[in-house]
Parts: C-alpha cells; structure tokens; sequence
C-alpha cells in the first residue's frame, strides 16, 4: 500500500484545525502530521514535518497566508500549497497564486472536493475554485495582447479536438467532466491534456487556462 499523502494544517482557528483533520482522517490515503496557528510557526512545523501539501489559510496573526507561502515556496521549492480561505478578493487571490501556490479553494469547499484538491496538488497538478478561476482569467484577459493566430504561437500546432479539449480545460472542466461532454474515455482525455501541456507549453491545468485565453479560445 502506497504512503499517505501527508498534509500540515495552517489556520488561526483551532476549530477549524481540528474539524479539517477529521474530514481528513477519514481519507484512508491522507494523514495529518501537523498545525500550526500562523506563518511562523508554520515554516518551522514544515522544516520538522516535510509534508506533501500544506492547507494555508490566508488571515493570520504574526505571519499571513501569503508572506508565509511565499517564504515556504522560497525556501523550499518542492513545497505545493493550497489556499484554503473564506476569501475571494481579487487581492488575495493574485497574491497567493504569486507566492506560489497551486491550489486556491474557499472553505465552503465539501470535505470530498478538499481530499480531490489534495491528491491532485500532491500529484503535481494545481486545482483553483471555479469562481477563482474566472478572476484569473479575467485579469490576464485584461493585461494580455491581442491574440495572435495559433499556428503562429505554438512550435507544434494542436489538433481540432486538443483545441477543443484545451477550451474547456479554460473553462476549468475536470478530466472527467470533459469525457462527459466529448464522450471520450477519462483516460484518453487525461493523455490528450497531457499532450497539450507540452505543446503549448504549460506547467499544469492554470497555466493552461491562461493560454487557452491568450490563444483567444475562451
């Protein structure tokens, strides 16, 4: 059996700390090894810890959820963080995505979609709440150029159906959501996003939503 995900738990509200470590401990594949109330001492419990994700909120005392990402990200480049707040102010959301996190979801989130969240950050991927997404977006919509044709953006040209694929990656379908609606096989889809990260030269799904756009697909 593989080893469990290990997940450290940063919040100011310890009842917030011990109602996401039992949502948690219910993933057979997830384990809590550790929490820390804010930034600080959050650096310090990752450097004794090691764990695979951090669950970040954003307002805390001493050190905030972005100063203690950035710092995180900074010292430890392997580090995947996942916003986890009751906030979606633009500020906040462009900001922990800069410090380097990969995942940004609201605390409405079900205890499911958090454990989805966890294993797709801690397998290399980055997952941002629908509303969130359409922010990002929307801002790099705002601060982008003009679109340019796509033969003369990309080394490699993509496909009518990877195009059709990477537009609705844009519109932050999941794999499974894309099989639905093109009935495709989740795992063809899932080679054919890999496929188009590589030729438009995306690290994960949120680089590709910002290409989709600068592309002019969405």
């Amino acid at each position: 059996m593989a080893e469990p995900i290990r997940v450290l738990l940063v919040d100011d509200q310890r009842l917030m700390r011990d109602g996401l470590r039992t949502l948690l401990e219910l993933e057979p594949d997830l384990a809590v090894v550790g929490e820390a109330g804010e930034g600080q001492e959050a650096l310090d419990v990752y450097a004794a810890a090691q764990p695979d994700v951090v669950l970040m909120d954003i307002r805390m005392p001493v050190m905030d959820g972005v100063e203690a990402t950035w710092r995180l990200c900074a010292r430890w480049p392997e580090a995947r963080v996942i916003i986890l707040t009751t906030f979606d102010d633009d500020a906040y959301v462009f900001d922990g995505l800069r410090a380097g996190a990969l995942g940004y979801l609201l605390k409405a989130v079900s205890g499911q979609e958090l454990a989805e969240a966890i294993r797709t950050v801690a397998a290399g991927g980055a997952l941002i709440e629908p509303s969130v997404a359409r922010k990002v977006v929307a801002e790099f919509a705002r601060l982008a150029a003009p679109a340019r044709p796509l033969d003369s953006t990309l080394p490699e040209p993509l496909s009518e159906r990877e195009v059709e694929i990477l537009r609705l990656m844009g519109q932050s379908l999941t794999n499974r959501e894309i099989a639905l609606k093109l009935s495709l096989a989740e795992g063809t889809v899932k080679n054919y996003v890999t496929t188009i990260l590589q030729k438009i030269g995306a690290r994960d799904r949120t680089q590709a939503a910002l290409r989709a756009q600068d592309l002019g697909l969405l």
